[in-house]
């Protein structure tokens, strides 16, 4: 039997079965500096903003950097997938490499809380990206705010 199960049934299964939860400790002082000098080296933009890119696609990609059973329990419209640990190895093949390598493309990386995305979006600065943007906002906030996002469904 084939049974698809969407939305608050996928986000609750989800939450029972998913291990993702990174920030369910409290982390150190040092990570929380390193953080907030990160976000002061990156173009990072709020919220409202960044719903005005999604809604008119002013984007190339759109990366959701947290992990894969995260990105599972929802995600922002357009958004792929690229957890944080693997984004200098994964991105290549998305700008084009080898042959015919595009680093000026526009990204936008995410994540639950603004954290990793701005840390993933120095590693792509640093590996020559020119146009990366971290979008600094909580996505629980997207969702309570009435933004879209999207829900996979489940086969089983």
């Amino acid at each position: 039997m084939r049974l698809n199960i969407t939305g608050i049934a996928t986000t609750l299964l989800l939450a029972v079965f998913s291990t993702g939860n990174v920030h369910a400790a409290p982390v150190p002082e040092v990570v929380t500096k390193l953080v907030a000098e990160t976000k002061a080296l990156v173009t990072t933009i709020d919220m409202e903003n960044f719903r005005k890119v999604v809604d008119l696609k002013a984007y190339d990609y759109i990366i959701d950097v947290r992990e894969p059973d995260e990105y599972a329990s929802g995600h922002v419209p357009g958004a792929i997938n690229i957890p944080r640990g693997v984004i200098e190895f994964r991105i290549w093949p998305l700008v084009g490499y080898p042959d015919n390598t595009n680093t000026g493309l526009r990204i936008y990386t995410y994540c639950k809380t603004g954290s990793r995305c701005a840390l993933a979006a120095r590693s792509l600065q640093d590996l020559g990206f020119t146009d990366v943007t971290a979008v600094n906002m909580k996505l629980a906030d997207w969702g309570d705010a009435g933004h879209p996002l999207v829900y996979p469904i489940l086969d089983f």
